[in-house]
């Protein structure tokens, strides 16, 4: 490999690993300081917000008896307290217990064998017999041999659990009536902060009477629970293995 070349691979790789650890900087700046919290803002507001289109059915004008006290589209006789406008808070119950063990086993064997003479090589065999008689017998001239084994085991047990209550906001109405809700939490101690991110849409007949909802009654729910800090920096690897890991073919 030419001088030039091994150098350009070689600055690639550095730039890569630079690029790689571009958090760095910030992360060199809050030493000794606790992590920042996130501010309280619209989510409608946020960069990545995006209002969700669904296929919705054909909309259904319910009509109000004349001389009664009650009204088809109300849920009680008194006021209804649970959350049901944009702007609205519902809580959301999050109670996760998930186990699973999974063992695999696999194992191949293959054995292949193949022989070939040439006793008639394009009438050369006699001239070879004679320039080489002590090493080129044309009756056993090409041998193959392939011995392969393969043997492999794998084996997961993961156990998860994670009870939480998150206050959301209903964030948009669809047509037909079911919610939108987008819900965040931080919670720090001491130099950890730990985050809760909650998103999905609902149906209003499945809040509670206490305005809560379990997580299982939240459709296209996408629920993020992670944190920030030196606890979580010491479990993360280094930006250098992790790319050492990317980009090792072994």
């Amino acid at each position: 490999m030419k001088k030039h070349t091994f150098r350009n691979i070689t600055i690639g790789l550095m730039l890569s690993c630079c690029l790689s650890g571009c958090g760095a900087v910030d992360r060199l700046s809050n030493v000794g300081s606790p992590p920042q919290m996130a501010k309280i803002e619209n989510p409608q507001l946020k960069d990545d917000y995006q209002p969700i289109s669904m296929p919705m059915p054909a909309p259904v004008v319910e009509k109000k008896q004349p001389n009664s006290l009650w009204a088809s589209n109300r849920k009680n006789f008194f006021k209804d307290q649970r959350a049901s406008n944009v702007g609205d808070i519902l809580t959301v119950m999050i109670e996760i217990s998930d186990k699973a063990e999974l063992d695999n086993e696999t194992e191949r064997t293959r054995n292949a064998g193949e022989a070939a003479s040439a006793p008639n090589l394009l009438g050369y065999d006699a001239s070879l017999g004679r320039i080489l008689p002590d090493v080129i017998d044309p009756g056993n001239l090409i041998d193959f041999a392939n011995d392969s084994r393969h043997n492999g085991a794998g084996t997961i047990d993961r156990e998860e659990k994670i009870e939480v209550k998150l206050a959301a906001l209903i964030t948009q109405i669809l047509p037909n009536g079911n919610l939108v809700i987008d819900g965040s939490q931080e919670v720090r101690v001491n130099f950890e902060k730990r985050i809760l991110n909650v998103q999905g849409v609902i149906r209003p007949e499945d809040i509670s009477v206490n305005n809560t909802i379990s997580y299982d009654q939240i459709a296209e729910a996408r629920i993020v629970y992670g944190g920030e800090g030196q606890i979580t920096d010491v479990q993360q690897p280094r930006y250098g293995q992790q790319v050492y890991d990317i980009l090792f073919p072994f």
